[in-house]
C-alpha cells in the first residue's frame, strides 16, 4: 500500500511516499524555482557554433541553454529571434537551465508532442492487436504527434481520446498566449512537483494522499475525482503540528543529510559526493556472524544494493555514481547484485543506466538529472569555512523550529515566550531581518530570544515561563 503525502509550507513545498510504510521517495519544491515541464517564451541572446548551443533569455536571472540540433530544426536561429522553449533540465550551480523547442504537453494517459506528427506508444505497452486497434483509435490532431503513456492501459479509447483533446487546448492556448505576449516569460506550468506525482506516482496501490494545504487538497481531490483509474482517498490535515512532523517523516527526511547508512545486516554504506560524481563504499561493519567471509560479503552487498537504490531515489542523486562494493569473484554473485539494481531501477522515472562491474570491482551508474538532489535544498554552504563545509539551510532549519514551536505552543496555551539555542552561523542572516525569522517560525505575537552557539547541528527550543528565567535570558532577545 502506498500512502502520498504533500505539505506546503514557507516557500517550500515538500511531497513524501512511503509504500507499505517505508520511505520511498521525496520530492522538493522551492517557490520561483524553474522547474521542468516550464514552456517560456524566449529571445536568443547568443550563438555559440564550437558547441551547438544558443543561450536564450527566458526573462529568469540565468540565460538557458538550448542545444542545436537538425532533429530539433533549430539550426538555422538567429540572434534576437523569440521562440517557444521547454525546460527540460533544472539549473544547477552557475548553470542556467536546459531547454528545448521541442514542445510537449503531459497527461497521464497521453502526451502532446510538437517534435513530430505521429502516434507514439509506450514500449511497455504489448501485444501487436491491441497496439493497432490503440493506434487506429486515437484521435490524433493535424498538427502534433502524441505518445500514448503506460496508463491508457487502464481506461478505455475514449477518456484517452477526452485527455489528447484538452491537452491539446492547452498547448493551442500556450501558443495564443506567446504570440499575444510582447514580453519573455513564463507561458504555461505544467503544475509543477504535485502535477508530476498524480500523473506518474499515483496508481492503484495509491490508498490515501494527506494534504496539509486547502488549495492543494482541492486540485488533488479534482484530479482524483476526474480518473476512472484512480481510487484513493484524499484528506486535509487539520493539525497545528505539521504534516511531515506528525507522521513522523520529517526525522526521515533530515537522516538523508548523513554520509553513512546503516543496513540491518550490521554492515553500512557510505555515501559521498565530489565534484565529478558520487562514490558510495560498501563495508561489512558489525556483520560478523557468518564465519564465511565470502557468505558476510555476499549478503552485504545483496542487502547493500537494495539500499543504495532506495537512498539514490530518495536524495535523488545523478549524474556519475560509482559503487565500491566488497570484492567478489564469483561471476554469478555480480550478477545477482546487478539484477538487484537493474530490478530496483526498473520503474525509475529518471533513465538509468548501470554499467558491468570493472575490473577493480566497481559499479558504475548513469542516472539523468530531475531536479536537484534533496541534500540541494536541506543544506547550504558554510560561510565559515568557505563554503568547504555544508551546514542544513535557515529555511529548513526555520521549519523544523517552527514545528517545534507548534508542538509547545499545542501544549501550553497562553505562553509565547520561546528560547532557542543554535549555531552562531546562522546569526547575521537571523538578526539583519529578525521580524522575517518570527514570521517563518510563526511567532509574530510573542518574544523570541535565541542564543547562538558553537558547533550546534540542530538546536534547542524552551517554552518560558518563569519571570526569573526570562530576565536572565534578556540579553539574547531578538524580537518582541
Amino acid at each position: 500500500m502506498k500512502q502520498i503525502y504533500v505539505e506546503r509550507c514557507s516557500k517550500i513545498l515538500r511531497i513524501a511516499i512511503k509504500k507499505d510504510g517505508v520511505l520511498e521517495q521525496c520530492f522538493v519544491e522551492e517557490d520561483n524555482d524553474i522547474c521542468s515541464g516550464q514552456i517560456y517564451k524566449g529571445i536568443v541572446k547568443n550563438i555559440v557554433p564550437a558547441i551547438k548551443c544558443a543561450f536564450v533569455d527566458i526573462g529568469e536571472s540565468k540565460s538557458a541553454y538550448l542545444y542545436m540540433d537538425s532533429k530539433l530544426n533549430n539550426l538555422n536561429l538567429k540572434k534576437g529571434e523569440e521562440l517557444l522553449v521547454e525546460v527540460i533540465k533544472e539549473a544547477a550551480g552557475s548553470k542556467g537551465p536546459k531547454v528545448s523547442n521541442a514542445i510537449t504537453v503531459p497527461g497521464r494517459y497521453a502526451v502532446i508532442i510538437t517534435s513530430h506528427n505521429e502516434i507514439e506508444i509506450s514500449k511497455k505497452i504489448t501485444g501487436e492487436e491491441y497496439i493497432n486497434k490503440l493506434k487506429h483509435s486515437v484521435l490524433k490532431p493535424e498538427d502534433v504527434g502524441v505518445m500514448i503513456r503506460t496508463n491508457a492501459l487502464k481506461v478505455d479509447f475514449e477518456t484517452i481520446n477526452i485527455e489528447i483533446k484538452k491537452l491539446y487546448e492547452i498547448y493551442k492556448n500556450v501558443i495564443a498566449k506567446s504570440e499575444n505576449s510582447n514580453h519573455k516569460g513564463l507561458m504555461y506550468n505544467a503544475g509543477g512537483a504535485i502535477a508530476k506525482v498524480l500523473r506518474d506516482r499515483v496508481d492503484e496501490d495509491t490508498v490515501e494522499i494527506v494534504v496539509s494545504n486547502k488549495d492543494d487538497f482541492d486540485y488533488i481531490k479534482e484530479y482524483v475525482d476526474s480518473k476512472k483509474d484512480i481510487n484513493c482517498k484524499v484528506t486535509l490535515h487539520d493539525n497545528i503540528i505539521n504534516l511531515m512532523d506528525y507522521y513522523g517523516i520529517e526525522k526521515e527526511i533530515l537522516e538523508l543529510t548523513n554520509e553513512e547508512v546503516k543496513l540491518e545486516c550490521g554492515g553500512f554504506i557510505v555515501i559521498d559526493k565530489t565534484e565529478a560524481m558520487y562514490a558510495i563504499d560498501v563495508n561489512s561493519g558489525k556483520n560478523v556472524k557468518s564465519r564465511d567471509i565470502m557468505r558476510t560479503a555476499i549478503v552485504t552487498n545483496l542487502e547493500a544494493a537494495k539500499e543504495i537504490v532506495r537512498q539514490i531515489k530518495l536524495r535523488n542523486l545523478s549524474g556519475i555514481i560509482v559503487v565500491d562494493f566488497i570484492d567478489i569473484n564469483d561471476n554469478s554473485v555480480k550478477r545477482k547484485i546487478l539484477n538487484v539494481l537493474e530490478e530496483g531501477f526498473k520503474n525509475d522515472k529518471s533513465k538509468t543506466v548501470i554499467y558491468p562491474f570493472t575490473e577493480l570491482n566497481l559499479v558504475q551508474i548513469a542516472r539523468s538529472r530531475k531536479g536537484k538532489s534533496i541534500c540541494e535544498y536541506i543544506e547550504e554552504k558554510c560561510e565559515l569555512c568557505n563554503g568547504n563545509g555544508k551546514q542544513l539551510s535557515l529555511i529548513y532549519m526555520k521549519n523544523l523550529i517552527a514545528n517545534k514551536i507548534a508542538r509547545c505552543l499545542n501544549e501550553h496555551s497562553g505562553e509565547k515566550n520561546i528560547y532557542i539555542e543554535m549555531d552562531k552561523r546562522y546569526r547575521e542572516k537571523i538578526l539583519c531581518d529578525a521580524k522575517a525569522f518570527a514570521t517563518d517560525v510563526g511567532l509574530e505575537d510573542g518574544n523570541i530570544y535565541v542564543n547562538f552557539k558553537d558547533n550546534m547541528r540542530l538546536f534547542k527550543i524552551e517554552l518560558v515561563v518563569f519571570k526569573d528565567k526570562i530576565k536572565e535570558i534578556s540579553q539574547f532577545k531578538i524580537y518582541g
